[in-house]
Formats: C-alpha cells, sequence, structure tokens
C-alpha cells in the first residue's frame, strides 16, 4: 500500500512490499546520491538523479504525476530533502526512504554493498 500523501517516508519493508505486488502500481524508484556512490551500490530498478542536479533534472524528469516516486540516498537525509524539494514544487506522490540504502541492504537485501 502506498502511504498517504500526509506521510513523507516509506520503510524499506513497504517499499519491498510494493516491488512484490501484482497490484501495486508502476513506480519510479530516483537515486539521489551522488555518482560515485551509485557505481558502489545502487537499488535495482533505480534511476540516478544526482542531489547536486536534482534542482535542474529532477522536474524535467518526473514531472508525470500518475506514477509514485520513491527517493533514496544513503541514510534518507538527502531523500528527505529531494522529496520536500519535489512536494514544494507541486508533486504530492512523492517518499523518501527511510533509513536509505544503507537501512535497505540491513533489512531487504544484504547483497547490497554498505559503506
Amino acid at each position: 500500500m502506498i502511504p498517504s500523501p500526509e506521510e513523507y517516508e516509506i520503510t524499506p519493508a513497504e517499499l519491498q512490499q510494493l516491488r512484490d505486488s501484482e497490484e501495486a502500481p508502476a513506480f519510479r524508484l530516483v537515486d539521489c546520491r551522488e555518482e560515485d556512490e551509485h557505481a558502489l551500490c545502487r537499488i535495482e530498478g533505480s534511476e540516478l538523479i544526482p542531489l547536486s542536479r536534482f534542482a535542474g533534472e529532477a522536474l524535467p524528469q518526473l514531472s508525470d504525476e500518475s506514477r509514485p516516486i520513491f527517493v533514496y540516498c544513503h541514510h534518507g537525509m538527502r531523500s528527505m530533502n529531494a522529496t520536500l524539494f519535489l512536494r514544494e514544487r507541486g508533486l504530492k506522490q512523492v517518499w523518501s526512504l527511510a533509513g536509505g540504502i544503507d537501512l535497505w541492504s540491513t533489512q531487504i537485501d544484504p547483497e547490497v554493498p554498505r559503506y
């Protein structure tokens, strides 16, 4: 189940449940870490829009309101900033992955390297 618009975060378990569900709507998974971090590890199916270029690249690439957007970073701080940036510009179906890829690695997929 997708979190309500009043919520700003999704847990790794909730995101995995959406990924596993055949009934969940198609969504976008955005990695807002930098290119060197993305090269180290990533969540399968994610697309990279580094926070350093987010202001210029995110809105043109993510303006389709029909698909929910989940943003992640290393621990969840940058992705929350990216989520707030998009919400302040009118996108309501945007959530940050709580704990980032680090928590994803410990709770969901230990094959994702930690750093």
